[in-house]
């Protein structure tokens, strides 16, 4: 598969198209920085300069044409700029499904997040703009039927060292490792049973592959 990763320098990014490369696929982060290009390379990861906030549907449908998947692993940043949760969380996630269904791209992977259960409409916190933005940014793909989507829910990210296990499905609250949701992301990108479908993951105490295989 050639896959193309939206915000591929972010840490799951990283780790996700390190994992793909090594299974033999051809993955492409798109990155916003000149200075992460040595990153992606070492990763043996392919890459294109693009800024998702400086871009347009038209563009962006060319850089993914001929993509078998895209995967949304692009963020608003944590510095608590609530702006960029709608220009980012939102707007390039729903600008990247546009761009694959104008180029014909079926497959798209999206991480989102845990907690929409708990969104406070009228709420300024940054967090709460968050959640509205993934919730909005969910729908929009969701809504698509030229798009093979899987929306992907995280509880709270660590950074701690993979485990290799998690839970997956109708779970409680709770967090999992960054690394631990690139490897679901994986599986995910290799699994036609998840089209589809929405999930959530923690950590837990299932390996990874057949978590996934059980969805």
């Amino acid at each position: 598969m050639r896959i193309v990763i939206a915000g591929g320098h972010g840490q799951i990014a990283r780790q996700l198209g390190r994992l793909v490369t090594q299974d033999g696929h051809e993955v492409v982060g798109l990155i916003r920085k000149a200075e992460h290009v040595p990153d992606l390379e070492a990763d043996g990861v392919g890459w294109k300069q693009l800024d998702l906030e400086d871009t347009s549907v038209e563009q962006l449908t060319e850089v993914v044409r001929g993509a078998d998947a895209v995967v949304f692993a692009a963020g608003g940043g944590p510095d608590g700029n609530a702006a960029r949760k709608e220009t980012v969380d939102k707007g390039a996630a729903v600008m990247l499904a546009d761009a694959a269904v104008a180029a014909g791209v079926r497959r798209y992977v999206m991480i989102s997040s845990m907690g929409q259960d708990r969104i406070e409409e009228d709420s300024d916190e940054v967090f709460q703009v968050y959640l509205r933005a993934k919730r909005d940014a969910d729908d929009h793909v969701r809504s698509q039927d030229a798009l093979d989507w899987t929306v992907v829910q995280p509880g709270k990210l660590t950074d701690d060292v993979p485990t290799g296990t998690v839970a997956v499905g109708d779970v409680d609250y709770g967090s999992v490792t960054r690394g631990d949701v690139a490897h679901v992301l994986a599986e995910v990108l290799e699994s036609d049973h998840t089209i589809g479908r929405t999930f959530a993951v923690i950590g837990g105490d299932q390996p990874v592959a057949e978590a996934v295989r059980k969805l």
